[in-house]
């Protein structure tokens, strides 16, 4: 770290703009990628949730299904071991209610795992857009006090 902070310091004024703009704009490319991993991760915990919660009901048991966000149609339950899943651009694969609740889980797994790599990059880079501007603050505050 000490030999990246020297490194910085040998850079122009211009060099630093440069770079801290980029770093900016990669710790914001990485801000949105982990808001999408923490929406996608609520997205399958709710839907392991809704999993459990329908493996508790009887067949033939009266319910209301959603069609979309805000709109539910009355249905009744006719075979609770057998559920859609939906694996991604528009294709839905048969499982049986176990193998449903354990895509979930890997699934929720995989971008909980994803999402802490993914921190621990954007920490690192956070820490260089912050070290890249102080250094470049100050850099700017000797040459307004050379002149």
């Amino acid at each position: 770290m000490a030999s990246r902070t020297l490194e910085i310091e040998k850079m122009s004024v211009e060099q630093l703009k440069a770079l801290k703009e980029q770093a900016d704009l990669e710790v914001n490319l990485l801000q949105d990628s982990l808001n999408n991993i923490r929406t996608a991760t609520t997205r399958l915990e709710i839907a392991s949730n809704a999993l459990q919660d329908l493996s508790l009901r009887p067949q033939g048991k009266k319910m209301l299904v959603p069609l979309t966000a805000s709109l539910y149609v009355p249905g009744t339950l006719d075979d609770a071991d057998k559920v859609l899943v939906d694996v991604g651009t528009g294709y839905f694969v048969e499982k049986t209610m176990t193998e449903g609740k354990d895509y979930c889980e890997r699934k929720i797994n995989l971008l909980k795992s994803n999402y802490e790599q993914l921190l621990d990059v954007a920490t690192k880079k956070k820490s260089v857009a912050d070290e890249t501007g102080l250094i470049l603050q100050a850099k700017l505050r000797q040459l307004a006090q050379a002149q």
